[in-house]
């Protein structure tokens, strides 16, 4: 229809009244400063190889992965499997606070790819080997302690009548003789003196801290101490596909990397701000998910780079900066069971280093890794835009080892897509102006919705704000694209009345500004008429919106 629309040279016009709200104050509302980054879920070939299915793309024609769906977060809504897995991982995690598991010291060497299951086997193939070095300890600390009794017994013979001589060489005889009989009872009464001190040490320790369950808490939430805890704890089911033992491990893992990592001093840590254009909070998306924007255009600026990655010491600071942004992004979600507890992820490639920056790309893995391990399921989606054409190449090397679910929540756009697909998911007043909505300082907030219309190509479309006498109407308007001409005038109710040319119509070239601003006094009841003339062969995108305030006549 469209197509036909633009062959013919009859121009076609809507007309829209909108409705306009009473006279009320500006309400500018304090944007939550919630975040991201995600976990891209771990997958390997072995498990899953999926089938790359993305067909040759041009430059802007992107292919788009199969929307996501959230599970639900309230139990009732599971699945009797998943209910009962749940149940065991909380009776795991029950057992574990009574036995002060969560702050036990982790073993020194332990195996690097032990795996949970193989826990046990691997300790019990180690047993044998510990217990003939401790015993090997003991042996030789007997030996010694027989070697200094046997001295004494010598020099005290040698003091007595020579008749003794024949007594001591007895005696001497007879405590060889107990030595290689009675050897293993003096290791055992060694192990006896000296293990139980050692252990009854501990044990009091224990016994006197374990007199209640330890508390452990992670992103704010008291494990098991409410409702919130099962939302926690369903995330790391699901990264692990309801395998309660796997579960069980990267929980424990994520607490122990927690204390390590000094996550409560590293919230209180002051780490500067010179990133804030590259990672930044803004606005939530049509589900109420908190938007997180990641713009590695940033990263261009030569010294910022040099500042973030250039020495191993910059690139820890770097990691330990995202791990506090995300860590307090996080704290700000809803864990109450149907509460928001995921972020959506915007990633502008444009202008972005790309792959040859061995440093960005160094400190990127890294940041990937610890949040595969320790921060599961907290991205609802993914949204990559002005993506180029190397990052097409990348993400087809990297399909066939990501899971069906994970890609669901990828979304690619071109450059040309970018502002298209964004206001699919977030709404204008929502979106940032650079990004295609009408999120900006100034007059209007993220409160005072907009309203999206698509003109047809070789269309005009008309708005009209019906207005009462004695107020001041304000408006923003934007066309995605422009390259349309626009005008504005005011139409009196009364007849015999001149109608008022607010706005001339002229065309507006993309160039230009991307949002017009506008006001009128109102003297008397009318209608302000806002005409969009969409003479290009594509349809477009108008937003716009506005408020009425009263107006005192002079």
């Amino acid at each position: 229809m469209a197509e036909e629309a633009s062959k013919t040279t009859t121009t076609q016009e809507e007309v829209v009244v909108a409705d306009v709200a009473p006279a009320e104050q500006s309400d500018t509302s304090v944007v939550v400063s919630v975040e991201e980054e995600e976990e891209a879920a771990k997958a390997s070939p072995e498990k899953e190889n999926i089938p790359e299915t993305e067909t040759e793309v041009s430059k802007d024609n992107i292919p788009e992965s199969g929307s996501f769906k959230e599970e639900s977060t309230i139990v009732s809504d599971l699945p009797e499997t998943e209910k009962k897995a749940l149940q065991e991982l909380k009776q795991l995690i029950q057992e574990a606070l009574h036995k002060h598991q969560f702050s036990a010291p982790q073993n020194n060497h332990p195996p690097k790819d032990e795996k949970p299951e193989d826990a046990t086997d691997n300790k019990e193939e180690q047993k044998p080997v510990e217990e003939e070095k401790e015993h090997a300890v003991y042996a030789a600390a007997a030996a010694a302690d027989v070697a200094d009794a046997t001295e004494k017994e010598a020099a005290e013979v040698k003091e007595s009548d020579s008749e003794t001589k024949v007594v001591e060489e007895k005696v001497a005889v007879t405590d060889a003789v107990c030595v290689e009989e009675d050897g293993a009872k003096t290791v055992e009464a060694i192990e006896e003196s000296v293990v139980p001190v050692t252990v009854s040490e501990e044990e009091a320790k224990v016994e006197a801290d374990s007199a209640s369950p330890e508390e452990v808490s992670i992103w704010g939430v008291p494990l098991l101490a409410d409702e919130r805890s099962d939302v926690i704890l369903l995330k790391f089911l699901r990264a692990r596909d309801f395998k309660v033992k796997d579960a069980f491990a990267m929980i424990k893992g994520t607490i122990r990397w927690r204390k390590e990592f000094g996550m409560e001093e590293l919230l209180e840590e002051e780490l500067g701000d010179d990133l804030e254009k590259a990672v930044y909070m803004h606005g939530f998306d049509k589900e109420g998910h908190p938007v997180c924007y990641n713009i590695y255009g940033e990263f261009q600026n030569k010294e910022l780079y040099k500042k973030s990655f250039s020495d191993e010491e910059k690139r820890h600071r770097f990691l330990r900066w995202r791990i506090q942004f995300l860590e307090k992004s996080i704290r700000k979600l809803d864990f109450t069971p149907g509460g928001i507890s995921t972020i959506v992820q915007v990633n502008d490639l444009k202008n972005s280093p790309g792959p040859a920056k061995w440093e960005l790309r160094q400190a990127t893995k890294q940041a990937l890794q610890l949040l595969q391990d320790n921060y599961p399921e907290f991205v609802a989606k993914q949204v990559f835009i002005n993506v180029p054409w190397w990052y097409l190449a990348v993400n087809r090397m990297i399909s066939p080892f990501l899971t069906q679910r994970t890609k669901s929540k990828f979304v690619f756009a071109g450059p040309s897509k970018s502002a298209e697909t964004l206001l699919r998911y977030i709404a204008a007043e929502q979106l940032p102006v650079k990004y295609g909505g009408l999120s900006k300082d100034g007059e209007f907030g993220i409160s005072d919705a907009v309203t999206e219309i698509t003109v047809r190509p070789a269309a005009k479309h008309t708005v009209e704000f019906p207005v009462a006498e004695n107020s001041l109407l304000s408006w923003e308007i934007r066309v995605i694209g422009w390259d349309v001409s626009y005008g504005a005038e005011f139409v009196p109710s009364s007849e015999g009345s001149y109608t008022v040319i607010i706005q001339k119509a002229r065309k507006v070239a993309s160039s230009e500004e991307p949002v017009l601003c506008n006001n009128y006094k109102i003297g008397e009841p009318g209608k302000v008429v806002l005409t969009i003339d969409n003479q290009s062969s594509k349809k477009k995108k108008l937003l716009y919106r506005l408020k009425v305030k009263p107006s005192s006549s002079d």
